[in-house]
């Protein structure tokens, strides 16, 4: 094997990756849409904003490893996501690919989960991502990476961004169901006068500001 074939070589190009709804995608629609609202109490606002058809950028704050299926529960199209290789274990790896996650090497530069991505936006798929990278220990918003505004510019992909409170709650206060709200905004369209700093910045602002003033952390 040379060496260009050492560098270039990924496992994950081995596997399946779904691009369209599982069985498995199926059964696990049908659980959250059964057991989230005995946990929660969830309203939502602004989902008119959110594309019925065409690549999309949903961009939320993260306060718990189950904010994906509440995302997925709100929305009417099928939500495919990046989630970090350590949840790809021997006996969960198929599990989340049949679901539409496919993993990414956190603090690194990926170069395979970036093109992943972009295939998934090309496809006209829903992408969803954690602009902050990591979820909020104390459900303050963190500062935004750059990754979700240089796939945008590099595909031309527009973004919805949206908030999240109370999900990290859910299973505090049983049997009380937990408040917990989703309002997305406006559509963010890049163009050629954003840069991936202004573009960052104008995408958690946005964020920021549909979250309650207590939780909008660096970008009160």
């Amino acid at each position: 094997m040379t060496t260009e074939n050492l560098t270039t070589f990924d496992l994950r190009d081995q596997q399946t990756f779904y691009l369209e709804p599982t069985p498995t995608r199926h059964v696990v629609l049908f659980l959250i849409h059964t057991v989230i609202p005995m946990l929660m109490d969830v309203k939502t606002t602004g989902l008119h904003h959110f594309p019925k058809q065409g690549g999309v950028i949903l961009a939320a704050n993260h306060l718990t490893n189950f904010d994906v299926l509440t995302m997925q529960m709100v929305l009417e199209r099928p939500l495919f996501f990046m989630a970090k290789k350590e949840l790809f274990t021997w006996y969960a790896d198929a599990f989340y690919r049949h679901l539409g996650a496919f993993p990414v090497h956190r603090g690194e530069r990926d170069v395979w989960a970036l093109n992943y991505a972009k295939k998934v936006l090309q496809q006209g798929k829903v992408l969803g991502m954690f602009p902050e990278g990591r979820r909020s220990r104390d459900a303050t918003l963190q500062r935004g990476r750059r990754g979700v505004a240089r796939l945008a510019l590099d595909t031309g992909t527009p973004i919805v961004p949206m908030a999240l409170t109370g999900t990290n709650l859910a299973m505090k206060n049983i049997p009380q169901r937990a408040p917990v709200t989703i309002e997305f905004a406006p559509v963010i369209q890049p163009t050629t006068q954003h840069t991936p700093e202004s573009l960052t910045h104008e995408v958690m602002q946005t964020i920021a500001g549909m979250l309650p003033e207590a939780n909008r952390g660096v970008y009160a």
